[in-house]
């Protein structure tokens, strides 16, 4: 019967409608429940399919074009009648690509917070969170050497109150990244790193996490490298992460 009440949150807590209390409370519970944490990597595995067939349709340009042709106004017998209503197509078109446009960038980039959230809400869930156990940074990084395209820094963590656990190879977008887990007073921290050039969205400083979002988050450029800081810690120690990273790189 315990389960059963962590298992009603489920779907609330990987729509990141739960409280920052609550939050942590399910991270705890569902690190030591065994069905608890197999459901919860099912449905994320299970979001991320449906996240996938969403995209697999995108309309060409020729097809925008046909549509346009298909909707445009007739020409008309009045000379100036006909010139109005092509101006009003004309500008009916132009803000719907600006629109389009902005909203699908604004799409992708809440979508890569979305599927960064699952990513670490799915190694939370897992039996073997990472495939590289150590807390030497000089063990950990050589492990991903020929495993993703790119090489990165680990930061220093001594007196710093982190401590490393270990690492992973993941995926965002079907790009190969590397994913570090950090402890800081019971809370794990989630370190994602891609290259920005290979990413579907195209981030910037401004880019922030959704409020929504039951977790702290801190992203950046640097490199070349796109970096995310995620876990249900505080705000003060995902950026303290988040600066040891940036002064290593």
């Amino acid at each position: 019967m315990v389960c059963e009440s962590w298992k009603e949150t489920l779907d609330t807590y990987l729509d990141g409608e739960l409280s920052e209390a609550e939050t942590r409370s399910f991270n705890t519970h569902v690190r030591g429940c065994h069905s608890c944490s197999a459901d919860t990597l099912t449905r994320v595995q299970m979001k991320r399919a449906i996240q996938v067939a969403g995209r697999r349709f995108t309309p060409s340009a020729e097809f925008r074009r046909r549509v346009q042709q298909s909707i445009a106004p007739k020409p008309q017998r009045s000379v100036g009648l006909g010139w109005m209503f092509a101006l009003a197509a004309a500008v009916i078109i132009a803000v719907g690509a600006v629109t389009s446009t902005y909203v699908g960038t604004r799409s992708d980039t809440g979508q890569v917070f979305s599927e960064i959230a699952d990513l670490h809400v799915a190694t939370l869930a897992s039996a073997s969170p990472v495939d590289v156990i150590s807390t030497d940074r000089h063990t950990v990084k050589p492990w991903f050497q020929g495993k993703i395209p790119f090489a990165f820094d680990l930061p220093e963590l001594q007196n710093s109150g982190f401590s490393l656990l270990g690492g992973r190879m993941t995926y965002l977008d079907q790009t190969p990244g590397a994913h570090l887990i950090y402890d800081v007073r019971k809370h794990h921290i989630s370190v994602f790193v891609f290259q920005e050039r290979s990413l579907r969205a195209r981030l910037d400083e401004n880019s922030l996490a959704p409020k929504q979002l039951s977790f702290n988050m801190e992203t950046w450029s640097q490199g070349g490298l796109r970096y995310f800081v995620i876990g249900d810690a505080s705000a003060a120690d995902i950026d303290n992460l988040a600066r040891l990273f940036k002064a290593e790189t």
